[in-house]
């Protein structure tokens, strides 16, 4: 086993292998031109500060959300909530494994954890990037159906059949993620003295199927369907509030409404427009001025944070296949690709700290979940506190009552003798 040329990919100025692949062949091996006049960039310290924040703000959001989403009542437990949950799930577990990977950079690049952990990171890794996209597809498929389909949509969009759907998901993406269970193991390299966490690709085959793969599967197919979903939302949303004031002169602003009696007795009374209404707003209201425009610039935030989360990563990777499979090659392309390939990663695992701001915590009914809860747990924590200090009164009062009657026993003893 040896790795490659392109030992840049590996000194503490670049990204580490925790995405760099080894090839078993060294036939196989890309060849490096010499960059020397390319500034090198140190990751050792910025990458794992980056993934330590990271990690510490998406436990804490994924945390909250999944414990409001877990105590929601039975009325609560909607198609919606069942994919956040999952997703919220499905974040957490892979954070919990990034302060090994910023061990990792730290260290320079050398895996302390052993071969178990190796794997068992990198599966947690794929496995999160695959689940959370399909999570989010389905809960952009699912805002689709409510608000643009909600009455052909009524009789499929059932928490039990969610739930059919999250398992799927999941062996979906465990199945994404088993060539990296398969291929992902420990090397020791003599040279640099450090024992890498990488993936170890037979050829290149494997490694241009399994690239390729990520970046339909995992990036261009499930933004595509996204995109279609916000599009046609917002699409209804417009010409739905269009269509209310088309039909409703009255709310239009600066024109004003003319009536007759005769028009009054001789015109029949209209249909009113069916009003969209935003699913989980808790109210029939139509989604007019800032209404619609708040749904309008969630919508738009989705789509957008998805995009420029995993964009730059998939590019990298691209422009990785094409350095190596000998179209492109140049000093400019090897210092881009070992630059940015750990920045535009740690970019991808934002996401994970990202996805609960957008799906729970700007909606109004989940903070005020939340601030529920919160109340909730504090009142049980002051009626605990006075419980123990009513408790420790109580105990006060019993030993004070028995050192009285001690006392009074001590004053009986020392009188008898006496009389």
């Amino acid at each position: 086993m040896a790795i490659p040329n392109d030992y840049s990919l590996f000194n503490s100025t670049s990204s580490s292998y925790s995405t760099t692949e080894i090839y078993l062949n060294t036939s196989l091996a890309p060849s490096a031109p010499p960059c020397t006049d390319w500034p090198h960039v140190p990751m050792t310290v910025a990458i794992p500060a980056i993934y330590i924040v990271i990690c510490v703000l998406g436990i804490v959001g994924n945390a909250l959300a999944v414990w409001v989403l877990a105590h929601a009542s039975a009325s609560r437990r909607t198609v919606a909530n069942t994919f956040m949950l999952n997703l919220c799930v499905s974040d957490l577990l892979f954070l919990l494994s990034l302060p090994l990977w910023a061990v990792y950079y730290y260290q320079g690049y050398n895996w302390p954890f052993g071969r178990v952990a190796c794997k068992v990171c990198g599966v947690l890794l794929n496995l999160n990037l695959y689940a959370s996209i399909f999570f989010i597809t389905c809960m952009s498929m699912d805002r689709y159906l409510a608000i643009v389909r909600p009455l052909r949509s009524q009789s499929s969009r059932y928490p039990k059949r969610a739930r059919l759907a999250c398992t799927l998901v999941w062996v979906l993406a465990c199945a994404c993620s088993a060539p990296a269970l398969h291929l992902r193991d420990t090397h020791y390299s003599e040279e640099y003295g450090v024992e890498v966490c990488g993936i170890h690709y037979p050829n290149r085959t494997w490694r241009l199927t399994v690239v390729l793969m990520k970046m339909t599967l995992g990036f261009l197919l499930p933004l595509f369907v996204i995109s279609c979903c916000y599009w046609a939302i917002g699409r209804h949303l417009l010409a739905d509030t269009g269509l209310v004031r088309m039909r409703n002169p009255s709310r239009a602003p600066n024109m004003p409404s003319f009536k007759s009696p005769e028009s009054k007795e001789s015109c029949k009374p209209e249909r009113p427009p069916t009003p969209c209404v935003c699913p989980g707003s808790g109210g029939g209201r139509p989604l007019e001025g800032r209404g619609l425009e708040r749904v309008l610039w969630t919508v738009a935030s989705v789509v957008l944070a998805f995009f420029l989360c995993w964009f730059p990563f998939h590019c990298v990777t691209f422009l990785t296949v094409l350095r190596d499979e000998g179209w492109l090659d140049s000093c400019g392309l090897h210092w881009t690709i070992n630059t940015f390939i750990a920045l535009t990663l740690g970019l991808g695992f934002s996401s994970s700290a990202i996805n609960p701001v957008l799906y729970c915590f700007i909606g109004n009914h989940f903070r005020g979940r939340l601030t529920g809860l919160c109340k909730g747990l504090c009142a049980r924590l002051e009626a605990r506190g006075e419980d123990h200090s009513q408790k420790r009164g109580s105990f006060s009062t019993r030993l004070s009552s028995f050192s009285r009657k001690l006392s009074d026993l001590k004053d009986l003893a020392i009188v008898e003798p006496s009389a």
